[in-house]
């Protein structure tokens, strides 16, 4: 065997479909390969997807997240290829990236590791591709912005070797995990990746030990591949940010020692805690941000208001007293937020539609609380009313400025959708149109394949915005080669996989916006997600109160009151999936259900979330809390 591939997938079934069929329709000359796919235990049907379309894969299904080093090594031990390739499953190669690697590789005896070009979905370079080992100093560069400032600088931009151009050969210090590929003799002499690290880190790592052995390490860019890095929210999390770290401290202490060790490890829990301490800064700002805006504008018209009336109707400035000022009157106005809140008033494209009838609810709730107030407190109705309808023209106000500024999220205009040109042949491009029109993503074009080279041309004709390949017809060689070529046009690109109903999109693997289009309402979404937490909050306390009476027909009943407040808290949720943790899974529905099952269930409870039924899971085992 020539060449073993290595993928470990992790609920992207999308991306590793489209993977796969770039994998098997890529040429290695005349070398035979082997695929590995290990699943660690996927919910989203990657399994069976991978059995039923490519039955030629060694697939090995984990019950449970065993991590990505030591998925790998499952597959690693199994491998008998000259070449052993580590590749992510987000990533499309050509025809001949195989080709190329091997050959490069049998022509270069000390080469141990090799990397190639990567280029994310919308045809930019990534810079990823070629990177120089993290040291304190190269990685402050990057964490300060210097980096920005001085990318090609042989020292400050060495965190990603700037210096060396982007389309020559050259032997660099860092390998990407996403595509690592391995000489035998390599691997013999270093073995398997060191399980220590359950994400991240383990391609430095692995890099490090190549170099140790006395190989070295080359990125190659006559060999491509599309890579749907993600740059969204996640890296900016602080579990990202402290687990890359800790990843980092774990390479420390296995390679240096001495003071060397404990200067780099404390530098390491400097940056974990700058780091962090940005990330959630900036998280909570980006949240906070608009609200504080909206509540400091409707507060300072809510007092304008109140001076205006006080001096005309009751000829008294002064005639409300200072609580209605500094206490009635924001609560007026958080009132009237939340209740936008509620509405999807600050979901994100912002309709202004929501912001209206948030208000509207918002104001009538107040105006019925008013009417139960003792004589004493009822300062003015029509104080209400006006600040209520002030308020409402500043929200509109400020998310119409924002749009107009180009923020993203705040286009309150409806725009015309851009043309969608779809490339390949006629009967996949009509299947492909169907599904556009299906989805009412865009009008589409189809463009026939002997065409492509006049595609910059149509793209103009046409005023288009999104262009789909159709992978079917238009090998990854020539996807690539456009997409790269078409880069500075700001065109959004697409592939949409044969004999599958989605179609991956320009963003990365774990954005929403366009990255994967499939006529589904994910749990993922802003008013999917509030209304969980409402409903989590709202039977915590119902629950919580009603603890003298439920707790006596508990099966187990001294964990009842701490379930109650940990999902009152957000530490857990009634009904978890995935990642968050849950006092019941999905499954819960039904008794005994076989892990497959349990499995499609939970996938679909995230497909297609409802209200109803976490509260028919909750009813269901309601004497198991």
């Amino acid at each position: 065997m020539t060449l073993s591939v290595v993928i470990v997938n992790y609920n992207v079934k999308y991306f590793l479909e489209q993977c796969l069929e770039s994998v098997f329709a890529s040429d290695t000359g005349d070398v035979d390969k082997e695929v590995f796919v290990v699943d660690n235990d996927s919910v989203d049907d990657s399994v069976e997807m991978v059995r039923r379309r490519f039955p030629q894969v060694n697939l090995i299904a984990n019950t449970e997240n065993v991590g990505f080093a030591k998925a790998n090594n499952q597959a690693l031990k199994l491998c008998t290829g000259d070449y052993l390739l580590l590749l992510n499953p987000d990533t499309i190669v050509e025809r001949d990236t195989f080709a190329k690697c091997i050959e490069f590789m049998e022509a270069t005896p000390d080469c141990g590791g090799l990397g190639v070009k990567m280029i994310d979905g919308k045809g930019n370079f990534l810079k990823e591709s070629k990177r120089g080992f993290p040291s304190p100093e190269t990685s402050f560069y990057k964490i300060s912005g210097l980096i920005r400032l001085f990318p090609h600088s042989k020292k400050i931009g060495a965190y990603y070797m700037g210096h060396l151009p982007d389309d020559e050969t050259n032997e660099v210090e860092i390998l990407p995990g996403a595509f690592m590929m391995l000489s035998r003799k390599a691997f013999d002499a270093i073995g398997l990746l060191d399980e220590s690290y359950f994400m991240y880190g383990e391609d430095i790592d692995y890099s490090w030990r190549i170099r140790l052995a006395g190989f070295k390490n080359y990125y190659l860019p006559q060999a491509r591949i599309i890579h749907y890095k993600g740059e969204s929210t996640k890296k900016s999390s602080i579990n990202y940010v402290y687990t890359f770290y800790n990843a980092m401290s774990i390479f420390v202490s296995h390679y240096f020692s001495g003071s060397n060790a404990r200067l780099f490890n404390a530098l390491l829990h400097v940056a974990i805690w700058l780091r962090a301490s940005l990330s959630f800064a900036e998280r909570i700002a980006k949240k906070l941000a608009l609200p504080v805006v909206d509540f400091a504008v409707a507060f300072g018209g809510f007092v304008a208001i109140k001076h205006l009336w006080a001096t005309y109707w009751a000829a008294n400035v002064n005639y409300y007293p200072p609580e209605y000022t500094y206490l009635v009157i924001p609560a007026y106005i958080l009132a009237l937020m939340v209740s936008t809140w509620l509405c999807g008033g600050y979901d994100k494209p912002i309709k202004l539609g929501k912001v209206i009838k948030g208000m509207a609810i918002g104001l009538a709730l107040l105006l019925a609380f008013y009417s139960l107030l003792d004589e004493s407190q009822r300062y003015s109705r029509m104080l209400l009313i006006l600040g209520s309808a002030w308020t409402t023209l500043v929200m509109i106000a400020d998310r119409t400025l924002l749009g107009l500024a180009g923020v993203d999220g705040y286009t309150v205009f409806a725009k015309r959708k851009k043309v969608c040109l779809i490339v390949g042949e006629p009967d996949e491009c009509h299947r492909v149109a169907e599904m556009y029109k299906s989805l009412n993503l865009a009008p589409t074009v189809d463009v026939n394949t002997t065409e492509t080279p006049r595609l910059p041309d149509l793209i103009r004709y046409h005023n288009a915005g999104q262009v789909v390949f159709c992978s079917k017809n238009i090998p990854a060689q020539e996807i690539i080669t456009l997409m790269a070529s078409l880069k500075t046009t700001g065109i959004e690109y697409k592939i949409a996989p044969s004999e599958s109903d989605y179609i991956i999109g320009s963003n990365g693997i774990d954005t929403d916006d366009d990255g994967v289009a499939v006529p589904i309402e994910t749990i993922a979404s802003p008013s999917s997600q509030r209304k969980k937490r409402l409903f989590d909050i709202a039977t915590a306390l119902l629950l919580t109160l009603a603890t003298p009476v439920l707790i006596w027909f508990q099966h187990d009943p001294k964990h009842y009151v701490g379930h109650c407040l940990s999902v009152l808290i957000g530490r857990y949720t009634w009904v978890g999936y995935t990642n968050r943790k849950g006092i019941f899974a999905p499954s819960d529905i039904m008794d005994c259900p076989s892990p497959q099952l349990a499995s499609r269930l939970n996938y679909k409870y995230m497909q297609k979330y409802s209200l109803s039924t976490d509260w028919a899971i909750l009813v269901r085992n309601i004497t198991k809390i």
